[in-house]
């Protein structure tokens, strides 16, 4: 039930408006639905493309990024319902290029809930796969349907993950720990290639998912996208300013399962429905049965400082509400969908600039439709101290093979300080062993990773799980 009254819509509103000015997003697409398919809140602000100043609207198309991830688990689901996969089965079963040597067995279930043990690692790029390969898109249509691509991608992602070792490159044991992975996710992807009838991962989307839920101006492909007079252009900041382009192949990874969708706010509408439909689309067409929907949405690992992940989608409760979700982010994307059963509602947040924290716009908005004061509440956190062993142990350089740096070093007063990429952060330990970076808007929430064996030996890092540099 729509209860937004106009003070709280105001609230919202200015809270946009604020985070737009902070993180000179270009453009904002956000609507609200119920599980009856009506809209209850629809607005934009900036556009699609600064020079041109051209407006956005509902058939704007927008990337995704990493909301990928609910589709990829999603056709998963889909597939061990007919039976086509086990989410049990050794990822070799499916993947043998992956041969598991190193570790414990990991499963399509592991894989879904980023629990495979590995850390992040720097990502293998479609173009430059495609480059080794010397195929040109031109010549060899949209790499997103690309079998060679796809097949070398794969042999690329398995080889460097049977490499890690816990000596080098595993953070634990499969299940053990949640580290946000895009390569599993990667992997995941071709598997539905492999094993699901189609001839790629983007074609077994089209036809499976996108097709039935009436998505039409939904896709994997990099191309139509910088074609179509109604895309987004891509921005993100480089050296300190703010540029624009319409490549979307800009740090896209080669296996296309954790990034590469890109829609629309008109057809992400429909794609919420069935989740609010469990599995049911507005034409009654089932996608997936409702037992697979609760499966995604059911919480399996910690996942920051409260929240949980399922399958391809994340749980948090935001005041009395128990929402589930999912967010992305790549170069001139910063995506997020959320729902709550709770509230018969679902949040779509669409924006064409990188790095814009539109889940915050999301929580304010999804708090607002509900009837309560849309402006974040911080975490109430009881601040304590890290003993001496511990800030010793924790002391040094912590590198993610995706690029974050950040370094932990005790101040002059013995408390523990953190900078990140070189910029001094607040840290207030809040745990003996966790503690919580405050940033203007919201808080990010980590947690030393040690065993006896190993020591202190990563940082939990929000969503990843981030190795510490050995001396």
């Amino acid at each position: 039930m729509n209860r937004m009254k106009e003070c709280n819509r105001i609230l919202a509103e200015n809270l946009v408006e604020s985070i737009r000015k902070d993180y000179e997003a270009c453009g904002i697409a956000a609507a609200i639905i119920d599980s009856k398919g009506n809209t209850h809140y629809e607005k934009f602000w900036g556009s699609a493309d600064l020079e041109s100043e051209k407006e956005l609207n509902g058939e704007t198309i927008f990337g995704l990024a990493s909301v990928t991830k609910s589709f990829t688990a999603l056709a998963i689901m889909q597939m061990e319902e007919k039976g086509l996969v086990d989410l049990d089965a050794p990822i070799s079963t499916y993947i043998p290029e992956f041969t598991n040597k190193n570790q414990k067995k990991v499963t399509i279930r592991h894989l879904m809930s980023h629990c495979g043990g590995f850390f992040p690692l720097p990502r293998i790029l479609v173009g430059q796969v495609a480059e080794s390969l010397g195929l040109k898109e031109s010549e060899a249509g949209d790499f997103a349907y690309n079998d060679a691509i796809a097949a070398e991608g794969v042999r690329l992602v398995a080889e460097r993950l049977d490499a890690q070792t816990e000596e080098r490159g595993l953070n634990g044991e499969p299940g053990e720990y949640l580290s946000y992975c895009n390569d599993g996710f990667g992997l995941l992807s071709d598997i539905i290639r492999r094993h699901g009838g189609e001839p790629s991962y983007a074609d077994y989307l089209v036809k499976h998912i996108l097709r039935p839920l009436g998505m039409e101006r939904s896709f994997c492909d990099f191309v139509r996208p910088a074609e179509d007079d109604n895309a987004a252009t891509l921005y993100k900041k480089v050296d300190g300013v703010m540029k624009g382009h319409r490549d979307y192949h800009d740090n896209a990874f080669v296996l296309n399962g954790g990034g590469a969708m890109k829609s629309t706010l008109n057809d992400l509408k429909k794609y919420l429905f069935m989740y609010l439909n469990e599995g049911r689309a507005l034409d009654g067409t089932r996608i997936l049965n409702e037992r697979g929907i609760r499966e995604m949405c059911k919480p399996r690992q910690p996942y920051g400082a409260f929240g949980s992940y399922g399958y391809g989608l994340s749980m948090k409760q935001l005041d009395d509400l128990k929402v589930t979700e999912h967010g992305g982010s790549l170069p001139g994307v910063s995506s997020n969908i959320a729902w709550s059963y709770e509230a018969d509602a679902a949040v779509i947040v669409l924006c064409n600039t990188s790095g814009v924290p539109v889940s915050l716009i999301s929580n304010a908005l999804l708090k607002a439709y509900n009837g309560k004061n849309p402006i974040e509440k911080r975490d109430v956190w009881q601040e304590t101290e890290w003993s001496k062993e511990t800030l010793e142990a924790a002391a040094g350089t912590y590198i993610s093979g995706e690029g974050t740096e950040a370094e932990l070093y005790i101040r002059e007063d013995g408390r523990p300080g953190v900078r990140e990429d070189g910029k001094e952060k607040l840290l207030i330990p809040v745990s003996p062993t966790s503690a919580i970076i405050r940033n203007k808007y919201s808080d990010l929430f980590i947690k030393l990773i040690h065993s006896q064996e190993r020591g202190i030996y990563a940082v939990a890092y929000g969503s990843r799980l981030i190795p510490k540099c050995s001396d």
